[in-house]
């Protein structure tokens, strides 16, 4: 991956779940919705002064959120949501937004 690029679209691993579920108060009180489900199925990552991370999530009922995650290089766990659409679909690519 080249600085600045967009990752290739990959599957989402356990780490990715983790990022997608410490971000989820944060979009859960943005979209003031509460979803059963949260399940993160695809992602691609980009190298800026940290990572961001767009991360297509499963929230069920056929219904898919895609999130923008930045995490900073010295803190891994401080994570910030950056943006999120909803009304996504399972075939709905993940683009920079």
């Amino acid at each position: 991956m080249s600085l600045g690029g967009l990752s290739e679209t990959k599957p989402a691993t356990p780490d990715i779940q983790e990022i997608a579920d410490k971000v989820r108060p944060q979009l859960e009180e943005k979209t003031n919705e509460k979803y059963e489900k949260f399940k993160a199925v695809e992602y691609k990552s980009q190298v800026v002064a940290g990572l961001i991370h767009f991360i297509k999530v499963d929230v069920g009922h056929d219904c898919f959120l895609h999130i923008k995650v930045f995490s900073g290089l010295s803190r891994k766990d401080d994570l910030e949501l950056q943006g999120y659409q909803t009304n996504k679909t399972k075939d709905d690519e993940l683009t920079y937004f």
